[in-house]
């Protein structure tokens, strides 16, 4: 009788069974990868850390400390020093393909040289599993003794290596869906007007920033930021001309996932002046013991 009376119901349940294999089966493979996952981030991290000590050694350096490896996020890591330091670029390319040949999953990457004052960036390279594509500039040309971070950005894995928390969270995603399928009346989709769907277009002098797209469109031109770009660059646009506190930016980015990065804020903020290079009424200054302020020129 409840079929007859509605004959969506069988889809439903059909949807609701399916959505369940779904989610069981994420947790097969989120047991099945527990353990490997922990291991290939430490043995990738040992691997750095030869980066950095092969570095210092070819630059003459035999005495002082590689610090502690600095894992960014689940691909990108950093490598720092205790003393500064000059390189040879030709030698850290051929170091770090070497030994990161070792890490089955490292076969595409990105690496950046970094000054430890500004975060800018002092030398920069891209390595790919297809030869071909990798993009190696500047060899042969010393880098002055200096200070530097190696941010080293691995290609993502896919979902075969993701850890367990993000697998039983779609887990639960699937779950929870399929149960708001199951139980909900079917009713008329609403239609959002036309100007609620221009809500996360910032207009920050001449540049266009879309928020929920994660660009930037300058003089007709679109620039793709990262998600954290955009967090940044969020907290400027609410407040243009503004002194901002330097801890204010990092407990707004980064408490919600537990830490608070310290040195990655200039990182991003040196990235961020970059994308926004084109137009030259908008840039991001630096205010000497306070924060940042986003300067837009009329």
């Amino acid at each position: 009788m409840s079929d007859s009376r509605n004959p969506l119901s069988g889809k439903r349940r059909y949807l609701f069974g399916l959505l369940l294999l779904l989610f069981i089966s994420a947790i097969c493979v989120a047991f099945t990868i527990r353990d490997n996952d922990g291991f290939d981030t430490s043995r990738r991290e040992v691997l750095l850390r030869r980066i950095g000590h092969e570095l210092l050694l070819q630059s003459g350096d035999s005495t002082s400390r590689v610090l502690p490896v600095e894992k960014l996020s689940d691909n990108e890591y950093q490598v720092r020093f205790e003393k500064e330091f000059t390189f040879q670029p030709d030698s850290l390319v051929s170091t770090t393909q070497r030994l990161l040949a070792k890490d089955p999953f490292a076969s595409d990457y990105v690496v950046n040289v970094l000054n430890c004052a500004n975060a800018s960036v002092a030398y920069e390279y891209a390595i790919s599993k297809n030869k071909k594509d990798n993009i190696i500039t500047c060899l042969g040309r010393r880098q002055p003794v200096a200070c530097y971070i190696i941010d080293i950005k691995f290609k993502p894995r896919g979902i075969t290596t993701t850890k367990n928390k993000y697998l039983l969270g779609g887990g639960l995603l699937c779950l929870a869906i399929a149960g708001f399928v199951f139980f909900r009346p079917v009713k008329p989709r609403r239609v959002l007007p036309v100007d609620d769907q221009q809500t996360d277009m910032i207009t920050l002098g001449a540049v266009l920033f879309d928020t929920k797209n994660r660009k930037l469109v300058i003089d007709g031109t679109t620039t793709d930021l990262t998600g954290t770009e955009t967090r940044v660059l969020s907290i400027f646009a609410k407040s243009q001309n503004e002194i901002i506190e330097r801890s204010r930016l990092q407990k707004e980015i980064w408490e919600d996932e537990g830490v608070i990065v310290g040195r990655s804020l200039d990182m991003f903020i040196s990235k961020l002046r970059k994308k926004l290079e084109p137009d030259p009424n908008i840039r991001i200054v630096a205010i000497r013991g306070k924060g940042y302020k986003l300067e837009i020129s009329s």
